[in-house]
């Protein structure tokens, strides 16, 4: 005999009790996600154990897209759909992308659903991430790769890339600790953890960013306001010429280079 289904009420507070700050909607999509009360159940008590709601649902949304998600997969947050409005802004009908720490392949499944015909490339070092990737890009002829940064990537795609987004880890590593649990104790350390700046990945791409772009290519990657200047400075040490464009809304930075026409 199946156990009997809990009720709204009695989902709401059982996520309250553990901490869930909107326990309501949660509890709605919760009871919308299961397909059993047995699911229900252990839907429920995932996230009161402090399971991420994105993992226990399966999914996340993002710039109006349904983004699957496996467990241990980094989780795109709001503050990321910062990244894929400049992108968008840049980005022609038909451009080659290169969406680098891909995650779950949400930055390049949202430049998808916004501009025509892109050809976009993914790569990811986690391979559980590459695997979730794949579920979200192949539907639109993604490939994603698995590997370190640019090493995986086919060397045909050098010197053909016209947008590159990348949403590198910038917590710096003494930060990690301060981290909400979900972050901390659910998530791959290698998609958080920055170095002890925060800047040693990002200074990683944009050294190597310039032989992937076309001339006057464009490097897209989001930062924080404390870490800006020494982004900016990053990217132009490396032959690109910076811009800097802030979200107050989302407080989140996001710090354009674009290579050099001939050089």
């Amino acid at each position: 005999m199946s156990a009997p289904q809990l009720s709204r009420d009695e989902v709401v507070l059982r996520l309250r009790g553990a901490g869930c700050v909107f326990a309501e909607e949660e509890a709605d999509l919760l009871l919308a996600s299961s397909s059993s009360s047995e699911s229900l159940s252990a839907m429920v008590e995932r996230r009161a154990s402090g399971v991420p709601l994105e993992h226990v649902l399966g999914w996340v949304e993002f710039c109006g897209l349904r983004i699957a998600l496996e467990p241990g997969v980094f989780v795109p947050r709001p503050r990321t759909e910062f990244l894929v409005e400049r992108a968008v802004a840049i980005a022609p009908p038909g451009a080659v992308v290169l969406d680098l720490c891909c995650g779950s392949g949400a930055v390049g499944a949202a430049l998808a659903s916004a501009v025509p015909d892109l050809r976009v490339y993914a790569a990811d070092l986690d391979p559980v991430a590459v695997r979730c990737a794949r579920r979200n890009l192949d539907g639109i002829g993604g490939l994603v790769f698995e590997g370190d940064l640019f090493e995986p990537l086919p060397d045909s795609l050098r010197g053909q890339v016209e947008v590159l987004v990348a949403n590198v880890p910038y917590v710096p590593s003494d930060g990690i600790a301060f981290l909400p649990s979900e972050a901390r104790d659910h998530e791959p350390r290698l998609a958080l953890d920055g170095g002890p700046d925060g800047l040693d990945v990002l200074r990683r791409v944009a050294a190597e960013s310039r032989r992937w772009l076309v001339p006057g290519g464009r490097l897209l990657i989001e930062t924080s306001a404390a870490q800006a200047p020494a982004a900016v400075a990053a990217f132009a040490a490396d032959g690109l010429a910076a811009e800097l464009a802030r979200s107050d809304e989302l407080d989140v930075d996001v710090v354009t280079g674009t290579a050099a026409v001939g050089g």
